[in-house]
């Protein structure tokens, strides 16, 4: 007898549905599973028979053959146990096709039929909702982040008693025994403590290196702090994302498939509530930080996804690791390519960076630097020009004196993050037809359409362009950072001021 079960499963984070398809006959008994499929997934044979036989279903000694459609797709995970076993189940007989209809199955079986959570239940049950599934059978451990997508029903089961006993239950036992799992979404994202890991009111004194962070989160620019130790850079890094605007939906959605295929979404959560802050080891390798395993998974990179990846000691990381960022700064994802597959992961996120100018940290104060010229430069020299000219705001960071440490609190990063908002909508409103939404992301192409110049402006730049020996790209830059300081001064036009600021700002012979 046959039959169909669906399924999915994902490449990067898009999910695609799979058919289970098990066909039960006379013959030679066993079961043979085809379909491109991995090791992890063969393995699924022994877990389902065993599984199958610990619930108290013997299986009968007939051939059995399972195939995971469509197979020109590589299958990996684990999650096809569970629709294996039910469709073996329905060909059986011991299951009707209706039963099943318009359900879609995932989990892992343990031998004593437990279900297990597994990766990539979220993009999978969004696809599920698209494709008009109308009930999504998956993991209690996955219940929470599968019932965020919405436009499906969400059921989590724990053991395969469970499922069995509602497949076969009546229309009003079916609720009692395996329960629907609702999330409300914007009550959950609403409640998130945007600065639970630090204030800028903590910061005291740095007034440029904080305005400096404004403007960067107000258009998403990236950031190099230079300083000597203890001047706060780290500290002030790490509050950036306290000033970010709130996740929308769609960015949690984002963010949350990423930690979901990663394996990294902890249980009780049903979706990330706050802007993702990475922050790697210089150690880090760059299969580490780009991703690309021999499993094609999401890097660090991909994980700080619509928020920010702090690369401190910007130096002391390989210079290979960090020239293989060029490409993903540009493009805002990364593609993937290994021998049995190419993946891409979006990996739209704000790289702030700090470093010191010399091994020791103290240049160019003579009284404590021991560094001689060469080691200087030498040290500066491990970070590419191709990576600096892809910053656009560069600030020192000065050492804090006794008197500053002594002051008043800072502005909050709640008044800070209004601030932002507000040049944000003016984006969104700049924006609204274009395929992009933060002045760092204006193409080439739109520069004149939304930084246009008048005649006293563009001759600065002229000057700035031949004095300053900018580039392309270091033009264009500094040109989309004067937009954002407009946008924060509430002004369409971009005036000398702004344009003077956002070349104080620019990366030249000193970094």
């Amino acid at each position: 007898m046959y039959s169909t079960i669906m399924s999915g499963g994902f490449c990067g984070i898009d999910a695609y549905l799979v058919q289970v398809e098990v066909d039960i006959s006379t013959g030679l008994p066993g079961l043979s599973m085809v379909g491109y499929l991995s090791g992890e997934v063969r393995e699924a044979r022994e877990r389902v028979l065993v599984a199958l036989k610990n619930v108290g279903y013997q299986v009968p000694p007939m051939k059995m053959t399972v195939n995971l459609a469509p197979a020109n797709v590589k299958k990996e995970g684990t999650a096809y146990d569970l629709p294996i076993a039910v469709g073996i189940l329905e060909s059986l007989g011991r299951l009707k096709a209706c039963q099943t209809a318009k359900t879609l199955f995932v989990g892992e079986l343990g031998l004593d039929g437990e279900v297990k959570g597994v990766k990539g239940v979220l993009p999978i049950v969004r696809m599920a909702a698209k494709s008009g599934m109308e009930c999504c059978i998956v993991p209690k451990a996955n219940a929470l982040e599968g019932a965020v997508a919405g436009g499906v029903t969400v059921r989590g089961v724990e053991h395969f008693r469970q499922l069995s006993d509602f497949l076969t239950a009546g229309e009003e036992e079916k609720e009692r025994i395996l329960p629907a799992v609702k999330v409300d979404t914007k009550r959950y994202l609403a409640s998130a403590d945007l600065a639970a890991d630090g204030d800028f009111q903590e910061v005291l004194g740095q007034e440029a290196a904080k305005r400096a962070a404004q403007i960067a989160a107000a258009g998403f620019h990236n950031l190099l702090l230079v300083g000597p130790p203890g001047s706060g850079k780290s500290m002030i890094a790490k509050r950036i994302p306290s000033i970010l605007p709130p996740l929308s939906l769609e960015e949690g959605l984002e963010i949350t498939s990423i930690l979901s295929v990663a394996g990294k979404l902890p249980e009780d959560c049903p979706m990330v509530r706050t802007r993702p802050f990475q922050s790697p080891h210089h150690t880090a390798s760059q299969a580490a930080l780009c991703g690309g395993t021999s499993l094609l998974r999401p890097g660090i990179l991909s994980l700080a996804h619509r928020g920010v990846l702090f690369l401190d000691e910007l130096p002391e990381f390989p210079r290979s690791v960090l020239d293989s960022l060029r490409q993903p700064l540009e493009d805002r994802k990364i593609h993937l390519s290994r021998a049995h597959g190419t993946v891409t992961y979006p990996a739209d996120c704000m790289l702030v960076c700090a470093m010191n100018l010399c091994p020791c940290g103290y240049y160019p104060d003579r009284n404590r630097c021991t560094c001689t010229e060469n080691e200087v430069h030498k040290y500066q020299s491990r970070v590419s020009g191709p990576i600096l000219d892809r910053i656009d705001l560069c600030v020192e960071v000065l050492p804090m004196n006794i008197a500053k440490l002594g002051a008043a609190s800072g502005e909050s990063s709640a008044s800070l993050r209004l601030k932002v908002m507000r040049a944000r909508q003016m984006q969104e409103e700049r924006f609204a037809s274009f395929p992009y939404r933060f002045n760092a992301d204006i193409p080439a192409s739109d520069m004149d359409r939304h930084c246009p110049l008048q005649e006293g402006e563009r001759r600065l730049m002229e000057q700035a362009f031949e004095t300053m020996g900018l580039s392309a790209r270091a033009y264009h830059r500094t040109l989309k950072v004067a937009r954002t300081i407009a946008d924060l001064a509430g002004e369409e036009r971009i005036s000398e001021e702004h344009l003077m600021e956002a070349l104080c700002y620019r990366i030249s012979d000193k970094a």
